[in-house]
């Protein structure tokens, strides 16, 4: 088969740019090694899709060039897909943050570019093994399960190593070094944080505890909900952080929010001297984890008892919790992959391999990585829009 275009990988960006090339009339054939479509859009967000935010900009994206994602994101915007959504029909609502999300399925996104795939004429080929690829002439020599393909273009849009269950592999970077692409490393993104079984034992019975504070990591910090795990810490605010955390660094949970808790203490110890620590803590944090407070500082009697000096080391335990991760769950449950193509490899405007004409890298397995809450689908759309209007 000969194409002006294939497309390796039907995910979120590959199946965004095969049908912005289509729309330009060109013949693009759109290759999946999997039996489905957009399994990791089917999955996200609950089952609901969250598939932009309202405030994208560049700090909100994890990359050796912060910035290199500014084209794309600036022409083709959150905006833009949001008509898309509406014009197809789908209702959303706004979740917190800027996020947004379907009102129903997940599902009615992957069947709105599905249908831009049949409206505009992409050849799908599902199941579809490739077991290589080479330069041929101004074009590329695809050897694949259904049959040889020779393309124009070629377009690598087959995502990160995150939830190999979904077909994740290596198979975009592998092709990037075939050409002479450098890598940045890649490591799991948006996962869950896990402890050392010393420092996991005394956090067990709190397995379940969740609550809304903030966990911080050098200069950055998260403020949304954390929850304690079997395994360490999960919830928004830790998936967030460990993008930014790297092995052997502390983390600092505080677990009230913005409740000051040396206030509250006092001004407790005040109206009821004769309650227990413990006691008065539940009226700021669940009563598992006030009880692990309580414990872990020490403190015996009652809060009448009790110096400032006292109060405020407990205060520290709750706005400052100082925890060293041992690990992450990695790429079983990691939403994303941090690292993959260098972006000084690629035009910033067509995501093209500047060393080698016609190659494109879009989506997860490029060296751009958002933060949780739809950065990394509006990467994901506008990186595919980006290279769809140069293929």
């Amino acid at each position: 088969m000969q194409v002006d275009v294939a497309i390796i990988g039907a995910g979120a960006a590959g199946m965004f740019c095969a049908a912005e090339a289509a729309r330009r009339g060109k013949t693009v054939l759109l290759i999946e090694a999997g039996a489905a479509v957009g399994e990791k859009i089917r999955i996200s967000g609950g089952g609901r899709c969250n598939f932009t935010n309202l405030g994208i900009s560049a700090d909100r994206y994890l990359s050796q060039n912060p910035r290199f994602a500014l084209s794309a994101l600036k022409r083709f915007t959150q905006w833009d897909f949001i008509a898309r959504v509406d014009a197809a029909g789908i209702a959303w609502h706004e979740k917190t943050l800027g996020q947004l999300f379907c009102d129903g399925s997940a599902k009615q996104i992957i069947a709105m570019l599905g249908k831009d795939l049949e409206d505009t004429g992409v050849k799908l080929w599902l199941k579809t093994e490739i077991s290589d690829i080479a330069k041929a002439g101004t074009g590329f020599h695809l050897a694949t399960s259904r049959g040889a393909v020779t393309a124009q273009k070629l377009v690598i849009a087959c995502g990160g190593k995150s939830i190999p269950k979904m077909g994740a592999s290596s198979f975009g970077y592998k092709i990037a070094e075939q050409f002479g692409l450098a890598l940045i490393d890649t490591r799991p993104g948006l996962v869950p944080l896990t402890f050392a079984e010393q420092e996991l034992e005394p956090l067990k019975p709190l397995a379940g505890v969740a609550v809304t504070g903030s966990v911080s990591t050098g200069k950055t910090r998260f403020d949304e909900a954390l929850l304690f795990t079997h395994r360490g810490l999960s919830g928004p605010a830790v998936l967030q952080i460990s993008s930014y955390w790297r092995e052997g660094d502390l983390i600092s949970v505080n677990l009230s929010g913005q409740t000051d808790a040396a206030a509250h203490l006092r001004e407790m110890r005040g109206q009821a001297g004769r309650i227990a620590l413990r006691t008065a803590l539940t009226q700021i944090l669940p009563e598992r984890l006030a009880r692990h407070i309580e414990a872990s500082s020490g403190m015996t009697g009652n809060l009448a008892d009790q110096s400032n000096a006292k109060l405020d080391q407990v205060a520290q335990l709750v706005h400052d919790w100082q925890m060293r991760p041992v690990g992450t769950e990695g790429y079983r449950t990691a939403e994303v992959t941090l690292g993959g193509v260098d972006t000084d490899a690629l035009d910033a405007r067509t995501l093209e391999a500047k060393s080698v004409p016609g190659l494109y890298f879009i989506g997860e397995v490029v060296d751009v990585t958002g933060w949780l809450g739809g950065y990394n689908f509006q990467w994901a759309w506008s990186s595919g829009w980006a290279a769809g209007q140069a293929v």
